[in-house]
């Protein structure tokens, strides 16, 4: 009778412990959902400026692959998280993505794939952007096989929803069209400038299709100063404002802040470099990019997780590239002449400014334009009194700047142009104003958060 009580016994315990163990095996045998940090989306924003670099693609070309990628990865991420909606209806023509039919699926895992995906149908060095996604892909893929196949597979299909959307917005028909004709008989148009005399970049950018804007034209800026070389007239004026300040700067010498300011926020692609008989260009972000990096910066600070890190970065990229098309209506509608090109004719033959004068006509400047637009609705995002340290420049050999805000990081991009001798006042103050209006109007016109 004992014996029998004890066999009972023990074949229960038996079969309990038997269960757990199996429970236990079938648990280890599962694998663990995907897990993707924050720092994995800025970490393909920057390698996306990196291809950019060096690609050496335009400013206005380069806000136009930071916002679509960053528009594909929004509209999936918004899909899971009741805190945002959709942007489709939003942006000028941007239809509903289609809708994930597993909602099991690793939505970060897909609004990266899409991400990716889009960035790479945009850049030149494709084989960059494999090499930095398959490393991705063979992790998502170890870590859990099925959940990064049907991920995956969502991702790209609305990357491809975007594409399309992206191929309607009239940039493959302006790689056709005719390069800008430079009027010599009128003394006020543009003109090449050294050392390059390169021809005018992107002057059919107007062409594009904006996000947010109801066309190019919407905040058209109060024309600059009539052309004039009576030194009494407020052009004029202007034009010997720029060489005196620039004058003023060299007098102190490279430590100067001024020439600090105006080096910290060159952001010129096409800085050529001549060395014997050899010119080269050396690489640099955009202002854009530059601007991409203080959102990255704002958005660690403000220890944002991933999907509000996804908005912030679609957010300005939008307003930068609107902004963008704004300016450069018009840049090319103005065609003013640059400030290197009065001044040797007509003050200083041998003057040369702090910075190098970027192949386009002077008028606004995209700098401020840029900076307005993003500023606005950085600080809408983050609030006006956010200060950070800009650390963005520093893989080009420049230190890290502090500003109390993003308007007043703005502010010093503006006036940056003036001390590196490439932009008259009118074009800063102007510029920054209708930044400010394009960034106001994103504002006031998207519905993101609910």
């Amino acid at each position: 009778m004992m014996m029998h009580r004890f066999m009972k016994l023990f074949k229960s315990k038996f079969s309990f412990l038997a269960v757990a163990i199996s429970m236990f095996l079938i648990s280890c045998s599962q694998p663990k959902p995907i897990e993707v940090s924050v720092e994995t989306y800025q970490n393909t924003v920057d390698k996306v400026t990196e291809i950019m670099v060096h690609d050496i693609f335009s400013p206005p070309v380069a806000s136009r692959i930071y916002a679509y990628p960053n528009v594909a990865a929004y509209e999936i991420m918004a899909q899971q998280n009741d805190k945002y909606q959709s942007l489709a209806g939003q942006l000028n023509q941007l239809t509903p993505v289609p809708k994930a039919k597993d909602t099991s699926l690793n939505f970060s895992v897909a609004a990266l794939v899409a991400h990716m995906n889009v960035s790479r149908a945009l850049l030149f060095s494709e084989d960059k952007m494999d090499s930095y996604r398959d490393s991705l892909y063979g992790v998502w893929e170890k870590q859990n096989p099925e959940e990064f196949e049907k991920s995956k597979s969502y991702g790209l299909q609305v990357s491809e929803h975007i594409l399309q959307w992206l191929d309607t917005d009239f940039y493959k028909q302006t790689r056709t069209m005719p390069k800008f004709t430079v009027d010599i008989e009128d003394p006020s148009r543009w003109q090449p400038t050294p050392p390059a005399y390169m021809d005018g970049i992107e002057p059919h950018w107007n062409k594009i299709r904006p996000m947010v804007l109801d066309s190019a034209a919407q905040f058209k800026p109060t024309p600059p100063p009539p052309f004039s070389m009576d030194k009494e007239s407020d052009f004029y004026k202007e034009l010997v404002e720029v060489y005196e300040v620039s004058e003023a700067i060299t007098e102190k010498g490279d430590e100067s802040e001024e020439v600090k300011i105006a080096q910290f926020w060159d952001c010129n692609p096409y800085v050529s470099v001549t060395r014997g008989h050899l010119m080269f260009a050396t690489k640099k972000i955009t202002p854009g990019a530059h601007w991409m990096g203080i959102t990255e910066i704002a958005c660690r600070k403000a220890n944002f997780g991933f999907d509000d890190t996804v908005f912030a970065y679609t957010k300005s990229s939008v307003a930068m590239f609107d902004a963008f098309i704004s300016c450069w209506d018009e840049k090319y509608r103005s065609n003013l002449i640059r400030p290197e090109t009065l001044i040797n004719q007509n003050i200083d033959e041998n003057w040369e400014p702090i910075l190098q004068t970027p192949p386009f006509p002077e008028y606004v400047s995209g700098h401020s334009v840029v900076s307005g637009a993003a500023a606005t609705v950085l600080t809408e995002i983050f609030g006006d009194d956010f200060s950070f340290l800009d650390d963005t420049e520093l893989p080009y050999g420049l230190p890290v700047r502090s500003f109390s805000s993003f308007n007043a990081a703005a502010q010093e991009a503006a006036v940056s142009r003036l001390y590196g001798g490439i932009h008259y006042r009118a074009a800063i103050d102007e510029g920054l104003d209708q930044g400010i209006n394009i960034g106001n109007l994103v504002i006031e016109r998207l519905e993101m958060k609910l």
